[in-house]
């Protein structure tokens, strides 16, 4: 899971943390649960380890268990990482892309565009209101066949359906 480029994109925009954060949950999950620890077995230090856990609590993706150290007067925290809500995270981001790329085709499907030979784009209304002449460049505007668009499109909401729908694996 740790290895998935996606799983990896989720925890760094999480914590900003690239270096730290894959090393520190390869910890948890074998079993390495407390901060020092963990600080000491990935030779980071101890504040970005708390800072990249605290981050990571504040997304539900680690929860923890304070107890008392018996050998110190401060507490001990112990971390799970909780895998389910990476999948979430990622299944929530996708939703939005999807509906973004949704929102796109219907825009494409529903609009006749013109195009000037720099790619300046107009939808029909705008391009008849200035003569068919680009605002930017002043050359002609032509009929832009947008299936292609269309196409691509269609293809990235095929490609981005199962990442809405992630579980555990």
């Amino acid at each position: 899971m740790l290895n998935d480029p996606i799983v990896q994109e989720v925890l760094i925009d999480i914590t900003h943390e690239e270096d730290a954060i894959i090393p520190i949950i390869e910890c948890i999950l074998n079993g390495i649960t407390s901060d020092l620890d963990i600080a000491v077995e990935t030779n980071t230090d101890l504040k970005i380890v708390r800072k990249v856990l605290y981050n990571l609590n504040d997304a539900g993706v680690v929860t923890y268990k304070r107890s008392k150290d018996p050998e110190s007067p401060g507490d001990i925290y112990d971390w799970k990482f909780i895998q389910e809500k990476v999948f979430e995270i990622i299944s929530s981001k996708y939703d939005k892309i999807y509906e973004e790329i949704e929102k796109s085709i219907k825009y494409e499907e529903e609009n006749m565009f013109f195009i000037c030979k720099n790619g300046h784009r107009y939808k029909f209304e705008k391009a008849s209101e200035i003569n068919f002449r680009c605002l930017k460049c002043g050359n002609s505007l032509d009929y832009q066949d947008n299936s292609t668009i269309i196409l691509e499109l269609l293809k990235e909401k095929d490609a981005c359906a199962p990442m809405r729908k992630l579980k555990t694996k």
